[in-house]
C-alpha cells in the first residue's frame, strides 16, 4: 500500500524548505531576518517552532543535518547511519569509552529513536527543586504541559503484545520477583515493524518530523536544511547575529550567511547546544556551560535462547523495570532502568564484545538471540557529575566523561541483574558487553564471573542515546546557564530549550521531558515577545 509522504505534499504546497539536495530544495537567500530563529529541528526545536509560528510569529528554523523523510526510510542500517545520525551513529567520548547515537536530521532524534516516553520522574524533580532552586518545576506544575504534549503526539500505552525480546524481560523480571511494565509509545497506527532506529517508513511515530515541524511550516515558518550554525556574534548583553553556512556533499561549510532575529532560540541538542555557545564565547561567569554534560551510560547483556526472538521485529522497547532505580536514595550508589533494545545486525556487532571468529559464532544464533540494556542514572550521587563539553580546533564538539568508580560500580551491578533476569527467563548463553566477557551458561558461573571482571573504561562496553546537559536551568546564575523560565542568564534574547538545559540526567528515557518542560518554556517565551500562545494542536 503507498504511503503518504507529509513532507512531499507539503513541499508541494509550497512550504519554504530552503538549503540541501533534496526535491523541491530552495536555495539559501544571502540576508535572512525574523523574529525568532531556532537553532536544531528536534525535540525542543519542533516544539518551539509550532508554537511559535501558529502564535503568528516569524519563525527561522535550522538544522545541520539533511531533509530525509517517509519516502527515503528503507530500513537498511547501511542508509540510516550515515545518513541521520551524528558522525554516522559512531559519534564518541574524548577517550573513546562510550559510543553515542544522536540524531543529525530533520526531526533530530525523535526521527531516529524508539519512541519510548516517560514522564519526569517525581524524584527528579524533587532533586531540581531542592538542589538547583527550581521551585516551579513540582510534578502538579508540570502535568498540565505533559499532557498536552501527550495529546498532541498520541503518546500512550502500547496495546499490542510485547515481541518476544520484550517479553523474556517481563518473564524472567517477574520469576524473580521483579516489578516490569508497559512503556508508552509516541505513534498511531503503528505497523509493529520493528525498525524505529532507522526512520519510519510508515510516518506511524509522532516524531518532529511529521508532527510539529510541518504544523509550523503550514503556519508559515522557514525551515534551512544542510545548514550549520556557526556562532553568534553580539555586543553586550544581547546578540546581534548568527552565522550560518551551507553544509557542500562533502560536509565542508561554504561561503558564510547572517541571520538577524529579534530573539535566538538554541535547541541542538546536549553537546551540540553548548558547543555553538563556546564557539560564540557566550558569558559563562561561573564556569557552568558545557559542564554537568549527562549520558545514562549504557551497559549491555545478550543471550541466546532455545526459541527464535527475532529482536529485530516488533515494537522496540514497550517492556521496563525500574525496580533497581528505587534500590538506593537518589543519592546514593547508582541506580538503573531495564529496557530491551531492538537488535539489528550492525548495531549489535558494534556494540556487544568479541571480534572475528568468536562474534562470527555467536552471530550464527542472531534469531536466537535476546538483548537487555541498563540506562544508569546519573548526576545525582556526588562522584557522579557528568561530562565537559569542549572544543575540537576546528570548532566541532567534543565531550569528556569520566567513568568514575560510581559509575563503573552500578555497571557491574547492572550487569548482574541482566544475567540473571536472562538466566531466569530461560537463557542457554549469556553474553555481558565487557571484553573479557566469555558466554556463560548459568546464572552461578555468570555471578562469578562477572564479580571479578576488571570494571574500567575500554574494557567495559558503554554506549549512551540520551544525552542531556550542558545548559543546565538554575534558580542562580552561579549553578546554570539559563534560567528557569529557559532565557540565558546573561544574553537577553536567547533562549535554550532542549535537553541540554536538564540539571541533571532524567533517569528516564528524555523525550516527554523535553516535549513537556519545553512546552512550558515556549508558551512563555511567545507571551515574552507579545504573542498569544496556542495550546499544542491535538
Amino acid at each position: 500500500m503507498a504511503q503518504v509522504d507529509p513532507f512531499r505534499e507539503g513541499l508541494a504546497r509550497g512550504w519554504k524548505v530552503h538549503g540541501g539536495r533534496h526535491a523541491g530544495a530552495q536555495p539559501l537567500p544571502s540576508k535572512v531576518s525574523c523574529d525568532v530563529a531556532i537553532v536544531g529541528s528536534g525535540a525542543g526545536a519542533g516544539i518551539t517552532a509550532e508554537l511559535l509560528a501558529r502564535a503568528g510569529l516569524d519563525v527561522l528554523m535550522i538544522e545541520e543535518g539533511p531533509l530525509k523523510t517517509s519516502s527515503d526510510f528503507r530500513q537498511l542500517e547501511s542508509e540510516a547511519y550515515p545518513q541521520l545520525y551524528q558522525e554516522s551513529a559512531g559519534r564518541k567520548t574524548a577517550d573513546k569509552a562510550i559510543t553515542i547515537l544522536q540524531g543529525r536530521c530533520v526531526g533530530g532524534s525523535t526521527t531516529v529513536n524508539w519512541t519510548s516516553s516517560f514522564r519526569t520522574p517525581d524524584d527528579t524533580l524533587a532533586f531540581w527543586q531542592q538542589r538547583f532552586g527550581l521551585a516551579d518545576y513540582a510534578p502538579d506544575a508540570l502535568s498540565p504541559w505533559f499532557l498536552q504534549a501527550e495529546r498532541r503526539l498520541g503518546i500512550g500505552p502500547w496495546l499490542a503484545p510485547p515481541n518476544e525480546n520484550n517479553d523474556l524481560l517481563k518473564r524472567g523480571a517477574n520469576r524473580l520477583g521483579i516489578s516490569a511494565a508497559a512503556i508508552a509509545r509516541n505513534v498511531k497506527g503503528c505497523w509493529n515493524l520493528g525498525s524505529c532506529g532507522l526512520g519510519c517508513p510508515t510516518n506511524a511515530k509522532q516524531s518532529m518530523l511529521v508532527t510539529t515541524i510541518p504544523a509550523a511550516l503550514d503556519a508559515g515558518a522557514r525551515l534551512f536544511v544542510e545548514t550549520r550554525a556557526l556562532a553568534f556574534e553580539r555586543s553586550g548583553e544581547r546578540i546581534d547575529r548568527l552565522d550560518c553556512a551551507p553544509l557542500g556533499a562533502d560536509g565542508e561549510a561554504g561561503a558564510s550567511f547572517s541571520v538577524v532575529a529579534k530573539h535566538y532560540v538554541v535547541a541542538g541538542g546536549a553537546i551540540n547546544s553548548p558547543a555553538l555557545l563556546l564557539r560564540s564565547n557566550a558569558p559563562d561567569p561561573f564556569k557552568r556551560l558545557g559542564a554537568r554534560t549527562f549520558l545514562h551510560p549504557v551497559v549491555l547483556s545478550a543471550a541466546v535462547f532455545d526459541q527464535p526472538v527475532e529482536g529485530w521485529t516488533g515494537a522496540p522497547q514497550t517492556i521496563y523495570s525500574d525496580h533497581f532505580l528505587g534500590v538506593d536514595p537518589i543519592d546514593g550508589p547508582l541506580g538503573f532502568k531495564l529496557e530491551a533494545p531492538p537488535i539489528h545486525p550492525v548495531i549489535f556487532s558494534t556494540t556487544i564484545a568479541g571480534y572475528g571468529i568468536e562474534q562470527s559464532q555467536l552471530l550464527q544464533s542472531f534469531p536466537n538471540l535476546h538483548g537487555l540494556l541498563a540506562l544508569m542514572r546519573d548526576g545525582f550521587h556526588p562522584q557522579s557529575q557528568g561530562g565537559q563539553v569542549r572544543l575540537r580546533g576546528d570548532g566541532s564538539a567534543l565531550l569528556d566523561y569520566p567513568l568514575t568508580p560510581v559509575v563503573m560500580d552500578a555497571a557491574r551491578r547492572a550487569l548482574l541483574a541482566m544475567a540473571e533476569i536472562q538466566f531466569a527467563a530461560g537463557a542457554r548463553r549469556v553474553l555481558t558487553g565487557h571484553e573479557l566477557a566469555r558466554p556463560w551458561h548459568s546464572w552461578a558461573e555468570a555471578k562469578a564471573q562477572i564479580a571479578a571482571l576488571p570494571m574500567v573504561p575500554l574494557k567495559t562496553r558503554v554506549v549512551s542515546a540520551h544525552v542531556m546537559g550542558g545548559c543546565g536551568l538554575a534558580g542562580d546564575p552561579k549553578q546554570g546557564v539559563v534560567r528557569p523560565d529557559g532565557r540565558h542568564w546573561q544574553l537577553d534574547n536567547l533562549s535554550v530549550h532542549d535537553g541540554s538545559i536538564f540539571p541533571t540526567s532524567i533517569g528516564a528515557n528524555p523525550q516527554l521531558s523535553i516535549y513537556g518542560i519545553v512546552n512550558r518554556l515556549a508558551s512563555g517565551l511567545a507571551k515574552g515577545l507579545g504573542a498569544t500562545p496556542p495550546a499544542l494542536a491535538g
